[in-house]
């Protein structure tokens, strides 16, 4: 008869439990595995099925008992990491969202929307079709393994059990928010001048000859034109997903890096 001592499972629910934690909360903040379209039940075993795989090789756990506040704090700790890892890479798929909302309101699609599950609200057509091409090259690429990669190397940089973390990295998170203008905007900016310059020209004409109605002309040019520069943008945005993507990973070991606690006072 095989008998399990109480300090037998407490060591295995120390050395599976917060590495469980930290992936899983990464699965649940990162825009492809988050993706309300994946069940939880595949979300919760796949992190499940990573934490098997790399627990032999993770740094030794604290001592410290499971079923305590400081257990409790090691938890919430490991949720912060994972759904900060998580929310870098939101962050970048955002931004190919937002150039999207910025083109077809230009092209005058701003009332092509539909309900959005994934974030609960409506989202514009360009919008929706920039994040699946978008997530389809992030895959090309193998983003999602370098992500993973990051995500399990992160136990080497950001041990269990750590105590405390730098502030300074929070607030390099929330600058990093501005990437979903800077960058959207140099993806949306191409289509954006063109089309403005055309809208300019509609003024311009209508107010030089009043009998041509803009409504008329206006939206079938400014359309028109629109898809046209689509196509051609669409030629060259790989470059440009790849060094996005580029950015966002080195974001995440940065990241990492400033996470990691001061050091003590002397």
């Amino acid at each position: 008869m095989v008998e399990v001592t109480f300090a037998q499972l407490q060591g295995w629910l120390v050395a599976f439990f917060w590495p469980f934690v930290r992936i899983l909360a990464f699965f649940g903040a990162s825009p492809l595995w988050g993706h309300s379209s994946v069940p939880r039940q595949v979300k919760i075993g796949l992190a499940l099925l990573i934490t098997v795989v790399i627990a032999p090789v993770l740094p030794p756990m604290p001592d410290i008992p499971m079923l305590s506040w400081a257990s409790f704090g090691v938890m919430i700790e490991q949720l912060l990491i994972g759904i900060a890892i998580g929310l870098v890479m939101r962050v970048t798929f955002a931004a190919v969202q937002a150039a999207g909302e910025f083109i077809g309101m230009q092209m005058g699609l701003a009332f092509a929307t539909f309900f959005d599950a994934s974030s609960g609200t409506n989202s514009a057509i360009l919008s929706r079709i920039f994040y699946m091409i978008t997530l389809l090259m992030f895959l090309a690429m193998g983003g999602h393994l370098m992500v993973l990669e990051a995500l399990i190397a992160s136990f080497q940089g950001l041990p269990i059990g750590i105590g405390r973390f730098d502030p300074a990295a929070f607030e390099l998170l929330v600058r990093y928010g501005g990437t979903i203008f800077v960058s959207g905007m140099s993806l949306a900016l191409p289509l954006v001048g063109s089309l403005l310059i055309i809208n300019l020209a509609l003024g311009i004409l209508n107010r030089s000859a009043p009998q041509l109605t803009v409504f008329n002309i206006g939206f079938p040019t400014s359309l028109t034109v629109g898809l046209i520069l689509l196509m051609v943008l669409m030629t060259d945005i790989s470059r440009f997903l790849a060094r996005l993507f580029g950015n966002g990973l080195a974001f995440v070991h940065q990241l990492i890096e400033s996470l990691a606690p001061l050091p003590p006072p002397t």
